[in-house]
C-alpha cells in the first residue's frame, strides 16, 4: 500500500489537487441572493449590482453563506466517506440520504446495498437537475445500488414508509436545510421514523446548530407509541414530572458511539446510533417481546446445562473404564 510522504513530487501535486477541488466545491462565502424585486449579476463568487442604485443599497439585498472551509471540507469528507464505507453492513438493502445534494455517497456505500433514496435540502422537496446529473453519474460509474429519486424534503420523508429503511446518512447537509427553511430537527426524527429496529442513523455535521448539540439531540429521541398522539418525539428533562404510573417514554436509539472530527476549523461530530428494536412498538407489545427473549435465554441455559450433564457422564464412564485395567495389569 503506498503512503503520502509529505515533500514529494507526487504527494505536492495530490495536495494543490486537493485544495483547487474543495475551493470549487465548498463554496466558501457564496452569495445568496434574496427576491425583493432588486436584480443582481453573480460571477466568481462577486456579486456585481446592475446599477448605481442598486450599489448603494447592495448590503441590504445580499447575505453571505458562511460555508465550510477548505480544511474542514476535505477532512469531513474523507470521514464521512470512510465511516459510510465501514458502518454500513453488508446485509443492508436501502439506504437514505438525508439532504441529497450531489453524488458522491452513492460511491460511499458498499456494493451490495440494492437501492439509494434521495431527500432534497430545498425548500420545494425537489432534487435540482444538477443533483440529478450527478447522481446518474456515480450510479453508471459505481453500477452498484440503484438510486431512487423521491421527490421529497428531508424534513418531510412522506415518500418512505415506516420501518423500511437499513441506513439514513445526513453528511453536512444540516446547514443546507437551515438556508432553505427545512427543520433540521424534523429531519432526524423522520430519519427514525423510517428506519428499521435496529437500523443504523450515521452522520457527520456540525457539533453544534442553533445552540443545540446534535448528539445530544439524537439521544433525546423517544417513541411515544401507544401513547396519545404516539409518534417520535425529543424528550424533555422536567424534574418535577416524578409520575411513574403511566407508561414511560421509549428511546428510538439505545446504542452506538460518536466522537469530535480532529483537525477541522469548525467543529463537527461523526457517530452511528442504532434504532432500538423496540422502538415502535406498544408498551404492550413490547412486555411481550421482553417475555419471549426471557425465555429464548432460560431455554438457551437449560440445552447448556444439559449439554455440561452429559458432558460430565461422559467423563466418568471413562473414569471408569479405565480402573478396572489399571487393576489387572498390576
Amino acid at each position: 500500500m503506498g503512503c503520502f510522504v509529505p515533500g514529494s513530487s507526487a504527494s505536492s501535486k495530490l495536495a494543490v489537487w486537493l485544495w483547487v477541488l474543495s475551493l470549487s466545491s465548498c463554496q466558501a462565502f457564496a452569495p445568496l441572493h434574496k427576491n425583493n424585486g432588486a436584480t443582481a449579476t453573480a460571477q466568481r463568487g462577486v456579486v456585481r449590482p446592475t446599477n448605481f442604485q442598486q450599489q448603494q443599497n447592495a448590503p441590504s439585498l445580499i447575505s453571505l453563506r458562511m460555508a465550510l472551509d477548505p480544511v474542514t471540507y476535505l477532512r469531513t469528507e474523507w470521514i464521512s466517506a470512510s465511516l459510510v464505507a465501514n458502518q454500513t453492513p453488508r446485509s443492508a438493502d436501502v439506504c437514505l440520504q438525508l439532504g441529497t445534494q450531489d453524488g458522491r455517497v452513492v460511491s460511499y456505500v458498499p456494493r451490495t446495498v440494492r437501492e439509494f433514496l434521495t431527500s432534497s435540502a430545498e425548500a420545494d422537496g425537489k432534487l435540482t437537475v444538477r443533483v440529478q446529473r450527478q447522481l446518474q453519474e456515480s450510479e453508471t460509474r459505481r453500477k452498484a445500488a440503484k438510486v431512487i429519486y423521491l421527490d421529497q424534503r428531508a424534513d418531510d420523508l412522506s415518500l418512505t414508509k415506516d420501518d423500511s429503511v437499513d441506513v439514513v446518512m445526513s453528511l453536512q447537509a444540516i446547514e443546507t436545510m437551515k438556508e432553505n427553511g427545512l427543520d433540521w430537527r424534523k429531519s432526524v426524527r423522520e430519519a427514525a421514523r423510517v428506519l428499521k429496529p435496529g437500523g443504523r442513523f450515521i452522520w457527520v455535521e456540525p457539533t453544534e446548530i442553533d445552540g443545540k448539540d446534535f448528539v445530544d439531540y439524537i439521544s433525546s429521541l423517544v417513541d411515544m407509541t401507544g401513547q396519545g398522539e404516539g409518534g417520535i418525539e425529543a424528550s424533555e428533562d422536567d424534574e418535577d414530572d416524578d409520575d411513574e404510573s403511566g407508561p414511560q417514554p421509549f428511546p428510538v436509539f439505545d446504542d452506538g458511539g460518536f466522537d469530535a472530527v480532529d483537525f477541522v476549523l469548525q467543529p463537527h461530530t461523526a457517530g452511528v446510533a442504532f434504532k432500538s428494536l423496540g422502538a415502535g412498538l406498544t408498551p404492550e407489545q413490547r412486555a411481550k417481546q421482553d417475555k419471549m427473549e426471557e425465555q429464548e435465554k432460560m431455554a438457551d441455559r437449560s440445552i447448556q446445562a444439559y449439554e455440561r450433564g452429559i458432558k460430565k457422564k461422559r467423563k466418568k464412564k471413562k473414569k471408569k473404564k479405565g480402573e478396572p485395567a489399571t487393576e489387572e495389569t498390576a
